[in-house]
This record gives C-alpha cells, structure tokens and sequence, in this order.
C-alpha cells in the first residue's frame, strides 16, 4: 500500500500525537505512517493489526483519540435580507468613509467544500476569487506540498474548469451537502446587482477551502456515530488547519480561519493537542482563529453535578431517558480534583450493576440481565491534558427508558463539581437526553479554546438570545464566549440557514475587515488574534441594565461599526 492509501484506510488508527517519536521507537513500531502538523504535533496512522487491541480509552490515551465534529446549522430557505450585516455593524464599515471589503486577507474554511461555480465566489469578469481548494475526498490529483492525501486544486485550474462547458470534469470537487458553500458565502460572498441580490460581509477576500474527508469507520463504531450522519475527524481537520496556515505563509497574507464545526467531546475547557495548534495559530501575527460556540445550549446533552458541603461522600442520581430505537451513544464524565468518583449504573428495569470504586487507569464491561445492553467504561484518574478525571462511556444498544449513573463523589474539597455530557444531537439517533439538565458550559470544542475568538448566536430580527445557542462558561469558569453574532435564518448562497456556523461566519467576515484595514492598509500591522479579540469586544454593543460578561452574551453583541468608533474615539 501507498503511504495514501494507507492514510485513508479503515484499517490503520489516526493517534493525534505532540511528540517526535525516538529513532528506535520508529524502527520498531511496524507499519505507519507519520504527518507532521507543525513542531512536534503531527498524526501517526499505523496499522490495526500492528497494535492488536481494540480501540479504548483505557488503551490509548484520550488525547491521542480524534474526536469527531459535527455541522452546526439548520436549513431554511429563502430571499436574500442585509439585516444582519447591519445589525454587525458590517455595512457600516463597507461604506464610503471606510471602504472594507476584505482586499487583501485570506478566509480559510475547513467543511463540506464548497460550490465554486456560484456567482457569490466570482469576480464581476467571472473569474474565481477562490485561491485553492484542497479536497481530502479526492486521490486522482496531487495533495498539496507536504500534505500524503487528498487533491489541490488551485485558482488557475478553477479558472480554467469555470471557462469550460463542464467545470467539474477539471475539478470535481463539490459540496454535496451546501454547508460549506453556505458559511463562506457568508462571510466572503461577492457583491451582486450592487448588493440587492447578496452580499456577504468580506467580499472581495480571498478564499481558501478545505473539503473534509468523513471521519473513518472504526471512529464512527467507537463513537456510535450513525453512518448517515456527516463527521470528521480531529486528525483530518488538524491537517486541514496546517494546510491554510502554511497558503497564508506562502502568500505573506492576513488569515482569518472561520471554523463552522462543534463537538460535545473533550474537557470543555479548550485543552488538547488540537487546542494547543489553534493557539500556536492564533497567537501569531496576522492571524484570528474564529470558532463557533455550537447548538447545544437547548439540547439537554449537559449535566452538572456537585459534592454536598460537610458530607465527606454525596451520590448524585443522573438520569438519562434513552428512546426507541437508540443505537448507542457515548458520554464524557470530568471530575474536579481533589474529588474522586465512583459509578454504579441501574438500568430502565431496575438491574444495578455493583459500584465501582476506580483506584488507577481501568476499563470494566457491564452486560445485564433483562437488558440486552452493554456498557463500557474507561477510567482515567488523571487525563494528562486536563489534569482531571475523566470516566468514558460506551452504551451499546441501550433499551428505551430512564437509565440512572449513580455517581459517588469522595475526597471532595468544598464545592466540588462534576459533568457529564452526551454527544451533539447531530450524532444521536434519537431522542436522547438528561432528565435534568443543566443549559452552561454547553459550548461545543472547540470554542473553550484560550486564544481563539468564540462567538454564540442571536436572532437580530428581535435581539433576542437564540435558545439552542451553546453557553458559557468553560468547565472551570473561564470566561468564554467572547462575543455574540446573528445567527437566525442568514442569507446565504444556499438559502437562509440557522446555527452558531452561520454566526461565526459573519464573525470571521468582520474579523477579514479589521485585518484588512490593520495589516493590508497598514494601520495595526503587527495585529494577532488576542489584540483583534479586544477590539471586537472593545466596540460590541451591550444593552444597558445588563452584566457583562455573561454566559450567553459574553462581552456584547458584535459591532464592528463601534470597534472604529471606539478607535476614532467616538
């Protein structure tokens, strides 16, 4: 096999790693293949069959485990409408006084591809505004330099592919499902018939995107992610983040990345490798990393659990109703040091597993009775990135009904707490969810990330918060989101949509006109994404009467428009 072929394999593991392994560790570790992202962060895919056992928390470690993201927007068609440039402050800054439009700046994407014959992706002589699309789906052309997979296609080859009678015989790639389509058409669209059919809020940027490849088989058995359902893997997407920041290094041009995607796994306080790579990204010059902060917050998928104060153990029953016709699912239990947790498990017709009293790292299988249900469950009593405790678990054809985790905390100090979340709704089955839950720290990953500028959704048409907008804080009450977007049926190249993803893009397109006017106009030329992230929440627009920051709000609702008054001193 090709080191390609052995890439896109079911049978080889993606382990996200953050260290060089040892020349004699190489020579003996059989067959892989290694990716580097950057320094010491890369992607070893090896051999199944070389490792000899299942994938589990317990065998490997949780953070070498990808993670899989989901979409995070609805479909809802419909005519063109500005409102929520706006209400962003974004036609503001595209007027005369100012003239933004995103000249000179890069927004990289990294989603489901994107429709590059639409008219929103062109300039006014017809010719693309798109300067590449690498397409991880795609093996019959060359990947990109330093990249084993996938196809490049760049700018001339678009060109020539629009100027033909059958564009996709160049370049095939295409964006099956629209969402990508949809989120650059937001923050990147060109200016059509003067703004009466579309605009979008950066529209003479430059775009690069990523089409993402599905996540493997193997992951989407491990994760019980059903097989319809569009999800890709942390691996590829830390590829697809390496391949934008290296175009934007060729090009010495401004980034912005604008990431549409979410997920429910991980500690929900932005710390994994992923996580340290956005940061490294953010934290250079000329450069905002802009993430959404998911759908999660109306989804019941979050629990927040706490020790009773004076009670030297406190059990905690956390209920989760399980419909019909649920596959399975796996859920995410982080501690709070000094407390530690032990589990028991009752099923819907009463059988109650023995509690387990984790010592160390160890994995147990429950099987039962009347329920043809098994569950796994990995313990982890220190997770290296977080420091935390972490408890997976796997509930494999879970009958209908309440189950119960009865959770022991011991060892606590005062006010110790726990959570527990499911998976995103995109990755459920069914109706799946906690009896009693709790709507913060209900940010999908990676939103809770340090660096990155984290923005929830609001319905402009009313002011109103949107509900199934994920919330803040982060799991140990860092203050995240940063700002709060529109994100209520957009207008986008695809119709009007909903969800964080079309949120952040209109974030990622006012982030494109900042550097725009910083670094290519040569204003604020050694910018980075924690100064852009200041000035954004120096000009959001806060409502009198209320507390900033806030859980759902974060600093304000974004105004780019107030960001330039408050530089002009306004």
């Amino acid at each position: 096999m090709t080191n390609r072929e052995k890439i896109l394999s079911n049978d080889y593991y993606d382990l996200i790693t953050d260290y060089i392994l040892p020349p004699r560790v190489r020579e003996s570790a059989g067959d892989y293949v290694y990716q580097l992202i950057s320094g010491e962060i890369g992607v070893t895919y090896i051999n199944r069959a070389d490792v000899m056992m299942p994938m589990s928390v317990s065998n490997f470690t949780y953070s070498i485990i990808p993670k899989v993201f989901g979409l995070m927007q609805t479909q809802q068609m419909d005519s063109f409408d500005p409102t929520a440039l706006l209400r962003s402050g974004i036609t503001q800054v595209q007027g005369d006084a100012l003239n933004l439009t995103g000249r000179g700046v890069v927004i990289g994407f990294l989603d489901t591809g994107i429709r590059y014959d639409e008219a929103v992706f062109r300039n006014p002589d017809g010719s693309t505004r798109i300067l590449g699309i690498w397409d991880q789906t795609i093996q019959s052309g060359d990947p990109p330099a330093g990249i084993l997979y996938g196809t490049e296609y760049k700018r001339e080859t678009i060109d020539l592919a629009l100027q033909s009678e059958n564009p996709r015989e160049i370049v095939p790639s295409y964006d099956d499902i629209g969402h990508g389509t949809a989120i650059a058409s937001v923050a990147a669209g060109s200016v059509l018939r003067s703004g009466i059919e579309f605009t979008g809020a950066a529209p003479q940027a430059d775009i690069v995107m990523v089409k993402l490849k599905q996540a493997k088989q193997h992951l989407r058995e491990f994760y019980l992610i059903p097989d319809e359902v569009p999800a890709y893997a942390e691996s590829d997407i830390m590829v697809a983040l390496r391949y934008l920041e290296s175009y934007a290094i060729s090009l010495a041009r401004p980034l912005v990345i604008c990431f549409g995607l979410g997920t429910n796994m991980g500690d929900h306080e932005g710390i994994s490798i992923m996580a340290d790579y956005l940061n490294q990204i953010a934290t250079k010059r000329s450069r905002a990393v802009v993430v959404c902060g998911g759908n999660e917050g109306n989804s019941a998928h979050h629990y927040l659990g706490s020790a009773t104060e004076g009670l030297a153990e406190t059990t905690d029953n956390v209920e989760i109703r399980v419909e019909e016709g649920t596959r399975g699912f796996t859920a995410e239990l982080w501690g709070c040091v000094p407390a530690k947790h032990a589990i028991a498990i009752r099923t819907p017709g009463g059988e109650v597993t023995p509690k387990v009293d984790f010592r160390e790292q160890s994995s147990r299988e429950f099987e039962f009775v009347f329920a043809k249900t098994r569950i796994q469950v990995d313990h982890v009593l220190v997770e290296p990135g977080s420091g935390e405790e972490l408890i997976f678990f796997r509930f494999v054809d879970p009958v209908p009904g309440v189950w119960t985790i009865q959770v022991t905390i011991s060892g606590n100090g005062t006010g110790s707490t726990f959570h527990i979340w499911l998976p995103i709704k995109e990755f459920l089955q069914s109706d799946t969810y906690f009896l009693r839950p709790s709507p913060y720290t209900t940010l999908t990953e990676p939103a809770n990330v340090r660096e990155v500028i984290t923005t929830t959704t609001y319905n402009d048409e009313n002011g109103s918060f949107w509900s199934e907008s994920g919330r803040g804080y982060t799991r140990t009450g860092r203050v995240k989101p940063d700002i709060c977007s529109p994100g209520v049926e957009i207008s986008t190249a695809v119709g009007r949509r909903t969800g964080s993803s079309m949120a952040v893009a209109l974030a990622a397109g006012a982030a494109a006109l900042f550097l725009q006017w910083a670094v290519v106009e040569v204003n604020r030329p050694r910018v980075e994404s924690r100064e852009l992230k200041n000035y954004l929440i120096r000009g959001a627009d806060r409502s009198p009467g209320e507390e900033y920051p806030s859980r759902e709000w974060g600093y304000g609702r974004l105004d780019i428009a107030g960001t330039f008054e408050v530089l002009a001193g306004i």
